[in-house]
């Protein structure tokens, strides 16, 4: 970002020490005309020049030296040289002309003021432009750089697990196999973090379709059969006390709320209990769905439910402090995008007793379409047919 003309200017013809020679001249030249005629003829207005100069030229401490010195000769002229007698008018005139002074002199002032915060705006702006750039550079330089290796060994671990290099044992499948989901975390985890720094920066960028929110989170829960499975953990999907709504239309970003679902789950897998369940519920609240994502294993804290949706919290439970905070920082910056909103809450069977916290809930919420809010007769004939 370069400097305004009117900055550039300013700085060219800031030569200070021709600057007072010539505001020196025009006192002169004006003192001259003051006390070389009577005080009723007024020339002291055109000191008006100098104080206009000092402002573009000099700092604000010489503009306001400027301003006072023709304030003071031109009242001075009303006793030098002495006259018999001062008129009324000729004091007006006086008066006039030192209002005009001092009018311009904290004009110029001001001017001044608002021209350096403006000028320190600007640095500022353009700082933060090159900072901002610097670290567009560094994430893209940083992603390249930690992509490559990752996309490199995973491919490498997929050859040796199909045998393309020998046979292997079922031990060396194994610990392949824990290799290629160390790497594949890991993939996950840069991908997850050049997706926060650009929604932060530039905002989540949708593409909205149908879909069905019911499918979508059967076939989340499919792709994560094999993880749930060496969890001993298992996943059920319910639609609550009502069952009038089996199928869950939305217009949002499938992708996007695919990641909602995957993180979500995830979280609760980890988490749950060995031979637990995790019961995803979808029902309708209203103009909203509901999703409510249950697990089995430790509760949350309640000072942590207010924070647990903040980037790189990690809370003070064990639970908060085994993941990066990540996850749910995205999840929430995809839902705020649908116009929905995601809490936690903590879980606890009323039947048991003291009805101790068994687990924690994620619940999102997000809008139905417009069509499905409304009450049947006022759909559009084409939504009914």
């Amino acid at each position: 970002m370069s400097a305004p003309p009117s900055s550039l200017f300013r700085l060219s013809i800031r030569k200070p020490q021709s600057t007072r020679s010539l505001i020196s001249m025009i006192f002169l030249v004006v003192g001259f005309l003051e006390f070389s005629t009577p005080p009723p003829y007024v020339f002291g207005y055109l000191y008006i020049g100098a104080v206009l100069l000092a402002s573009a030229r000099l700092s604000r401490r010489e503009t306001l030296a400027v301003s006072g010195m023709a304030v003071f000769l031109t009242f001075l002229n009303l006793v030098v040289p002495g006259v018999a007698e001062i008129s009324l008018v000729t004091l007006a005139n006086r008066t006039i002309t030192v209002l005009a002074l001092v009018v311009t002199g904290v004009l110029s002032d001001r001017l001044q003021c608002y021209e350096a915060a403006l000028n320190q705006k600007q640095l500022q702006i353009l700082a933060q432009s090159q900072l901002a750039k610097v670290r567009e550079d560094f994430v893209s330089t940083l992603t390249h750089d930690l992509k490559t290796p990752m996309l490199g060994a995973i491919a490498t671990l997929e050859a040796l697990q199909q045998e393309r290099f020998g046979s292997l044992n079922p031990r060396q499948r194994r610990t392949l196999e824990v290799m290629e989901r160390s790497h594949h975390n890991s993939l996950r985890l840069v991908e997850t973090l050049t997706d926060i720094y650009r929604n932060d920066n530039h905002g989540l960028e949708l593409h909205y379709g149908p879909l069905d929110l019911r499918d979508l989170a059967n076939s989340v829960m499919a792709e994560l059969t094999a993880l749930s499975l060496s969890r001993q953990v298992t996943m059920r999907l319910t639609s609550g006390r009502d069952h009038s709504y089996q199928s869950c239309p939305l217009e949002g970003d499938a992708l996007q709320l695919r990641r909602v679902f995957s993180n979500l789950l995830v979280n609760a897998i980890h988490h749950c209990r060995r031979q637990g369940t995790v019961e995803v519920e979808i029902v309708r609240r209203g103009d909203r769905y509901q999703v409510r994502i249950r697990d089995e294993g430790q509760g949350l804290d309640e000072t942590d439910l207010q924070h647990l949706f903040e980037r790189f919290y990690q809370g003070t439970s064990d639970r908060q402090a085994k993941g990066t905070g990540l996850g749910l920082y995205l999840s929430r910056q995809i839902v705020e995008a649908h116009h929905g909103r995601i809490w936690a809450e903590r879980y606890a069977d009323s039947d048991a007793q003291g009805s101790q916290p068994l687990g924690a809930v994620f619940v999102f919420e997000l809008p139905t379409p417009v069509q499905e809010s409304l009450p049947i007769s006022a759909r559009s004939p084409q939504s009914q047919s």
